[in-house]
């Protein structure tokens, strides 16, 4: 078997996947967000071919962290046959020599692969997933998609219909000022749920880049507050949702049910084939595990991804970076563990200074004792 990367410009690349589902992040759409996000740039497109034949097609992305430059395929490489674990192998090893050939600085390249292997390691930062929700929406009534629902999901919606009704708009194209109100409440949801969450120019800016075709707002009100909110990534009539959110009350009234509900009623309206949720917990993935039950109301099957892996590039310098982020996250721990020791010693300090500048409980009865014989 013999294997090459061929570089692809945007129409070469069009033209080779016209017939291929594009996840969003693999799409020449991308490349406008790419841009827009400082620390980021679209980098190179291939063509992965065996024996003269297109296998697969990869884009990258260049990131910056501090101090290291990696590349980042997102959900790629997107493969037009079954990928095997020799035809993976056979990519990634002409695609690291190609890296290293072209871009001496760059550390490690991340993207998703199906089978385990030695040279694949779990991601020096960040959170991937290899299970999913996902609902077909081809040709699908209401009834149907009612009927492919788990009970529960039926049962939370309609009790959410007649209980608690939360009116479902589309609010795509709105302003930073705008959304400044969606960002207060992934603030609380953040807070509440103990996740970590981007500024918001970071979702402001993928809105603008992307696009109201490829990046959609919908949002839910309960008597005109917000209770939940969900932006949506649409490319090649698939759809996925990307960043969501609930307030308190929203999460009380499951107004989250509500909402996907009315998403994919449209987007199934509008054409859209797939409807991907986007992530649930799984031996890889144990943060995720809060969000299965939500998700998998809409579906009881679940759907298996290729998850992300890091690649080294330079195995010495990914080293490094891997035992510096082992430290700093070591510290972390330390610091946490060590603040409610030092609260609480700090508190026995304040405690014992104050009773050390209050009279002790005999000098207090005498002089009581004195005040009872004065009167």
């Amino acid at each position: 078997m013999s294997s090459r990367l061929r570089p692809l410009d945007g129409t070469e690349f069009a033209a080779l996947t016209a017939d291929v589902v594009v996840p969003v992040e693999q799409s020449l759409v991308w490349d406008a967000y790419d841009r827009a996000m400082p620390g980021r740039r679209p980098w190179k497109r291939f063509a992965f071919e065996v024996d003269g034949r297109p296998a697969a097609v990869i884009a990258l992305s260049e990131y910056r962290g501090r101090g290291f430059r990696y590349l980042w395929a997102k959900h790629g490489p997107v493969w037009m046959c079954e990928p095997t674990a020799e035809l993976e192998r056979a990519l990634r090893t002409v695609l690291v020599a190609g890296v290293r050939a072209v871009d001496p600085g760059i550390a490690f390249v991340r993207l998703h692969a199906r089978h385990g292997a030695d040279d694949l390691h779990e991601l020096l930062q960040s959170v991937t997933y290899d299970r999913t929700v996902v609902v077909h929406l081809d040709s699908r009534s209401d009834d149907d998609l009612l009927a492919g629902m788990k009970k529960r999901g039926r049962r939370d919606l309609r009790k959410g219909q007649r209980e608690h009704p939360v009116e479902v708009r589309e609010e795509t194209g709105l302003t930073a000022d705008d959304f400044a109100e969606l960002y207060a409440v992934l603030q609380e949801t953040a807070e509440r749920d103990g996740f970590g969450i981007h500024p918001a120019s970071v979702y402001t800016t993928m809105l603008d880049a992307l696009g109201p075709g490829a990046a959609r707002v919908f949002v839910g009100r309960h008597d005109g507050a917000i209770e939940s909110w969900v932006i949506v990534t649409v490319h090649d009539a698939a759809a996925t949702a990307y960043y969501a959110a609930s307030s308190a009350a929203g999460r009380a009234s499951d107004a989250a049910t509500q909402l996907y509900w009315e998403i994919i009623r449209t987007l199934r309206d509008e054409g859209v084939r797939t409807f991907d949720f986007m992530g649930i917990g799984s031996d890889r993935a144990p943060s995720l595990e809060s969000l299965t039950t939500m998700k998998t109301k809409f579906t009881p099957e679940v759907t298996a991804v290729d998850g992300a892996w890091d690649v080294a590039v330079r195995p010495l310098r990914y080293a490094a970076l891997t035992r510096a982020l082992a430290l700093k996250r070591a510290g972390v721990r330390a610091v946490r563990e060590a603040v409610p020791t030092a609260r609480g010693a700090l508190g026995a300090a304040r405690r014992a200074l104050g009773a050390a500048r209050r009279p002790d409980a005999a000098t207090t009865a005498a002089a009581d004792e004195n005040a009872g014989e004065q009167a």
